[in-house]
């Protein structure tokens, strides 16, 4: 298959998809310890030379069952299918989590949606990835139903950090909720990045000489305040240096939270358009100053820093390499 494939599974896949490894999980993060995961499909995958693909789910289980207190998410599905094409899966299929589907017996999960509707030949999971009612689709549930109905399972054991903990999105939104993107980016493999429209703001930036381009975030985003050293990718694939300030704007109005962004030696119109912000490094916490000409003096020593923290930074892998430094404009 050329054409990457990013399906809801309320429907079948069509024929000339089936028959394909699918990799199941929630994925949020596409952090280094699911790439594993992912890799291993993609290893039987080509063995057997068959479509691999990611299957996941929306939202997550926590925010249905507490909706009071949505997860941060860290990939929503758009974001998470680009990454899933980064690492280089065939596609991903998307399942709508519902009260039904959690009530699903675990076999029934399986015959219904992994053979009817994915038509799997072979199924890859985490070692700690539960699913079916009362969670009762375990590893070990998972391999006995495969020998039963006829299809091959992997189980991935887990991979760990450096501090000989397993790699879990959990632990990135906590360091993402303290602003500590750069320990973040080791846990991903990746730089992590927002995705979104850019949006007109109050234009408060033109009159202080630092023009931004603005995403306002999704609600359930947990990032730490402050100044960033970013990376922003067009729609036309270019990539540009930055530095963005996320938060409330305390000096102004401590309005909603928006990411805003000033690009270095830019002047192009980005209204309306799709872009994605790599964070790089926090410079520092968000500030309320006592008048305009202070906020303008350090705003030029976060450019500086910015500058001198981009000029620095190595991929930390190949999907770094492509997310976050092919295409850079300078």
């Amino acid at each position: 298959m050329t054409d990457f494939l990013h399906q809801n599974l309320s429907e079948p896949l069509p024929d000339a998809a089936r028959g394909g490894v699918v990799a199941i999980g929630n994925f949020d993060g596409v952090h280094r310890g699911h790439q594993a995961v992912l890799g291993e499909a993609q290893a039987v995958a080509r063995a057997d030379r068959r479509p691999c693909y990611a299957l996941t789910f929306e939202p997550h289980p926590r925010t249905l069952f507490k909706p009071e207190s949505p997860v941060f998410r860290l990939t929503p599905d758009v974001l998470k299918a680009r990454l899933m094409q980064a690492v280089g899966m065939d596609g991903l299929l998307l399942m709508s989590f519902t009260h039904d589907l959690a009530g699903t017996e675990a076999d029934d999960f399986v015959k219904r949606h992994l053979l009817d509707a994915a038509g799997a030949t072979h199924v890859v999971s985490g070692f700690d990835f539960h699913f079916g009612k009362g969670r009762a689709g375990s590893p070990e549930f998972l391999r006995k139903i495969g020998i039963e109905l006829g299809f091959g399972v992997t189980i991935v054991a887990p991979r760990l950090s450096d501090g000989e903990e397993p790699f879990s999105s959990s632990t990135i939104r906590r360091l993402l909720g303290v602003g500590d993107v750069k320990v973040a980016a080791c846990h991903l493999g990746y730089r992590w990045l927002v995705t979104g429209q850019i949006v007109k703001g109050a234009q408060l930036g033109r009159t202080l000489g630092y023009p931004t381009a603005n995403v306002v975030p999704d609600a359930d985003c947990r990032l730490a305040h402050g100044i960033y050293a970013v990376r922003l990718r067009r729609s036309d694939g270019s990539l540009h240096d930055g530095v963005a300030s996320f938060g409330r704007r305390p000096t102004f109005d401590n309005g909603a939270p928006v990411l805003e962004t000033f690009i270095f030696d830019f002047d192009d119109d980005l209204y309306g358009e799709t872009v994605e912000v790599s964070l790089f490094e926090r410079l520092r916490g968000e500030e309320k100053f006592d008048d305009v000409s202070a906020l303008i003096a350090q705003m030029d020593k976060d450019s500086t820093a910015a500058k001198a923290a981009l000029a620095a930074a190595q991929p930390l892998s190949q999907i770094d390499s492509a997310l976050c430094f092919q295409g850079l404009r300078r």
